[in-house]
């Protein structure tokens, strides 16, 4: 029986390659050409990754109000689009409301874990992931347009598109590193396959990455790329361990398995809910959101 590619490092890697190939291209080019149809994709992830801790928690018996959830997902990554960072924070505490209110028409038994659950994923996923969003609605072009004006591709989304670059760079040079010269691990009783080895091969990629995208697509000092990379690799990396984390905890290896050689939506989505908040700070604080 022929087996399937899976190297130490856990992975079907041509269908991993082949399937991360396919989301980033269409991320891109929604981003780079059609932003409303950018903004409709996050959203359909965020939903997915919502309907996977949903369901991975039911395992464990903790059952969230998963309708005021679903309606939250659908609603931040729009709100943050249309309305900015203010009203982002409406959405969240709104969709925090609903969640106590909904909870509250229901027997009280496991309410407060139930409760816990809702807010903690309404946070953790279409809250985090919205930032990636953020970035549109400081355009100084229309952010309601479906289309960019002129085929002018503004700063904000060349912003999004580098972000996303140095989370797969942070991912594919760890993983490559971490596959040939891994020896120790990072957090063995959390991730036994991330090591110390593959942490220093993402931090390499995507420093090279960070210096070459601000000087050639951001127009940045070469300073600020090499400080963005750094720092989306520590929060992608510290993403990715929190996901490792939650399911160890639920006692699942992946989130679900609709995404060949990556698991779930959540396996994939990990890092770059951590990494869009610091990436979206990094940029405010270096005079670019």
């Amino acid at each position: 029986m022929t087996q399937n590619p899976t190297p130490k490092a856990g992975r079907n890697l041509p269908a991993a390659i082949i399937v991360g190939v396919a989301m980033l291209v269409s991320v891109l080019v929604g981003l780079l050409l059609i932003p409303l149809a950018f903004v409709l994709l996050v959203t359909v992830f965020a939903v997915f990754g919502v309907w996977e801790v949903s369901r991975a928690m039911g395992v464990r018996g903790i059952h969230m109000p998963i309708v005021p959830v679903l309606v939250g997902s659908l609603a931040m990554p729009l709100v943050a689009y249309f309305g900015g960072t203010e009203s982002l924070m409406f959405a969240l505490t709104g969709s925090a409301v609903a969640v106590l209110l909904w909870r509250s028409l229901e027997p009280a038994e496991g309410a407060a874990q139930s409760i816990f659950a809702g807010i903690f994923t309404l946070c953790w996923v279409p809250f985090f992931i919205s930032f990636a969003i953020l970035p549109l609605h400081a355009a100084e072009t229309v952010p309601t347009a479906l289309i960019w004006p002129g085929a002018s591709v503004p700063f904000e989304a060349l912003q999004i598109a580098v972000t996303l670059l140095l989370v797969v760079a942070n991912d594919t040079f760890g993983y490559l590193v971490g596959v040939l010269f891994g020896r120790h691990p990072m957090a063995p009783k959390i991730s036994p396959k991330k090591s110390w080895e593959g942490f220093a091969g993402s931090i390499a990629g995507a420093m090279v990455v960070g210096l070459l995208a601000s000087l050639l697509l951001l127009d940045m000092p070469w300073w600020s790329g090499l400080i963005i990379a750094a720092g989306l690799v520590a929060a992608a990396t510290a993403g990715d361990l929190a996901e490792s984390m939650v399911k160890r905890e639920l006692g699942i290896k992946d989130m679900s398995s609709i995404l060949p050689g990556h698991g779930g939506m959540m396996d994939r989505l990990d890092s770059i809910l951590f990494a869009s908040p610091v990436a979206y700070l990094l940029f405010l604080l270096l005079g670019h959101s």
